[in-house]
């Protein structure tokens, strides 16, 4: 069985919205596309290479599989850790329009995903699905409890607009950091997975 997780780059306050690049993502009318241009360093580049040597395959929404597969098919360096990755490794794309991926060993989810991707963890033998970036699609499935572990790749910037990974009204959860790291721009690498309902209390009153 493997393990579903999910890693994607955030703003100080939040943001998850087109990072890459100005006209990734426009919706909403986001003017900030490519904010995490300005912090790229080889911290955040080492710890990216070391994530995409240990996934058995990847799971993305139609956007970020778009984007991917107009990319990096052409990057055809052996020696290129994420490139090689995804193109040798199945990839699981959750669309309802898409029929005929022109990306080599893609599958296209398009019915109950939920239960698909409960499913495909299950037949997956070890090693790691994960989702990389894919907010709407990461959304639904934190709401189904089916996500393992987060990699929070948080920048120093404020964006002050722009679609959020965690959305308001979702499930109060509690989570347990398994690890963190810092690279010299700034980017804060959290890696939490969830424990179970998030807790409540009071502080006592000093008398």
């Amino acid at each position: 069985m493997a393990e579903l997780t999910l890693t994607t780059f955030l703003s100080l306050d939040g943001v998850m919205q087109a990072p890459g690049g100005p006209d990734e993502d426009r919706g909403g009318g986001f003017e900030y596309g490519g904010w995490t241009v300005p912090f790229a360093d080889e911290g955040m580049r080492q710890f990216i290479d070391e994530l995409f040597d240990r996934p058995s395959a990847f799971l993305l929404g139609r956007r970020t599989y778009d984007i991917f597969a107009a990319y990096w098919p052409e990057v055809t360096d052996p020696g290129h850790r994420v490139a090689s990755s995804l193109n040798a490794r199945p990839k699981y794309v959750v669309s309802t329009t898409l029929r005929s991926p022109g990306w080599h060993n893609t599958t296209v989810i398009s019915t109950d995903v939920a239960g698909e991707v409960a499913r495909l963890k299950e037949r997956t033998e070890g090693g790691e699905l994960q989702i990389h970036g894919s907010g709407a699609l990461a959304r639904s499935l934190m709401a189904h409890g089916l996500i393992d572990e987060y990699n929070l790749l948080v920048f120093p910037v404020v964006l002050g607009r722009g679609r959020r990974l965690f959305p308001e009204g979702g499930q109060p959860t509690a989570l347990e950091r398994i690890g963190a790291r810092e690279t010299r721009s700034g980017i804060s690498i959290h890696t939490y997975r969830p424990v179970g309902p998030a807790g409540f209390g009071t502080f006592p009153l000093d008398v």
